[in-house]
Parts: C-alpha cells; structure tokens; sequence
C-alpha cells in the first residue's frame, strides 16, 4: 500500500501532466489523494514544497535508473557516463511529467533550472560515490568537477534538446574522458 507521501506526490503529477501545475490547488491534490488539505500541508509545508519533493522525486528514479546504466560499464569512467546519460535522456524524451514542465508556463520549469540546487547536488554526488567506489584511486577533486559537469550538461539536455541522447552522451563522455582518464590497475594515471 502506498504511503500518504506517496500518493500525494502521484496526485501532483497528475494535477501537472493533466490541468498543469498553475491550475492545481492543494485542495484538488489533497482529495485526489483521499487526504485532507491539512495532510498535505503537514507533509510539504505549501506548493512550492510540494514542487520541490516531486522533482526531487523524479530525479531520484532517474538516478536509479542511471545506476542500472552504469552497471555492466565498469571499462572507464567515460563509459559509465555515458551510459548513465544515454539513459537518462532517452528515458526524459518519454516522460509525460518531464514534456508538462517544459511545455507549461505553470512554474515548474524552475525546479529543473534555476531552483534546482538540491536535484544538482543528489545527482552530482550520486554520480561522485559511483565514480569513487568503481575507481578508487581517481583523485576526488576531479570525480566532484566531472561529476558537476555531468549533471549540468545532462540536465541542459533534458531542457534543452539538441543532439540525439547517443550523440549527446558520446559528446559527454569524451569530455570525461578527457577531465578523468582511467587510471592504470596500479592507481596510477596512464601515460
């Protein structure tokens, strides 16, 4: 059985990808959820929190679904990048929330740009701790700067569309490769 959190945050992306996200009032979320208004806002605090979670949720299965990616691309750092974003992009194009927030102007397109510091931070050190635990010795000054980089370009992707998710992802990935070769089996760098 899903918790109350659960279906609460179902209810908002359904009051997003239907009427869209400025025509949603906590009231319409709350009973399409079978809680009371006052639940809701004990939960998320107001809108704008109820915003941030959902996002924040929607990051987070992308996340694993990135992890998924990457297993399997253990050659490099660049491989496991570029799996990760291939992913992730090629996931994004199919996803009603995702095309609600880039086609409505009802104030969620901030959540994923400019008010989207803690997606950032998640997914940066999400890709950091793959990074170090696959790779050990990379120096952890440049898994955290390839790791932002990553998670900027991904996202300016997602928002953004240009190239196809494999094009975008090779593009990602030589960049990695250039920042983060992979080390030598002796922890080394190679020559």
């Amino acid at each position: 059985m899903p918790h109350t959190r659960d279906l609460l945050l179902d209810a908002a992306a359904d009051a997003a990808t239907g009427p869209g996200w400025d025509r949603a009032r906590m009231a319409d979320v709350a009973r399409a959820a079978g809680v009371s208004r006052q639940t809701l806002y004990y939960e998320f605090g107001s809108k704008d929190g109820l915003a941030q979670a959902l996002a924040m949720r929607e990051a987070q299965r992308y996340m694993a679904g990135a992890d998924g990616a990457m297993r399997g691309h253990e050659g490099s750092p660049a491989e496991a990048v570029a799996a990760a974003t291939e992913y992730t992009l090629r996931a994004a194009a199919d996803n009603p929330l995702l095309k609600a927030v880039l086609t409505d102007d009802g104030g969620l397109l901030p959540f994923l740009t400019t008010r989207a510091e803690a997606i950032l931070v998640a997914a940066r050190e999400h890709i950091g701790a793959h990074l170090s635990d696959v790779w050990p010795a990379l120096d952890p000054g440049e898994v955290r700067l390839v790791a932002d980089t990553v998670t900027r370009l991904t996202v300016s992707h997602l928002v953004l569309p240009g190239a196809r998710p494999e094009q975008a992802a090779a593009d990602i990935a030589h960049l990695v490769e250039r920042l983060l070769p992979t080390p030598t089996p002796s922890g080394g760098r190679p020559a």
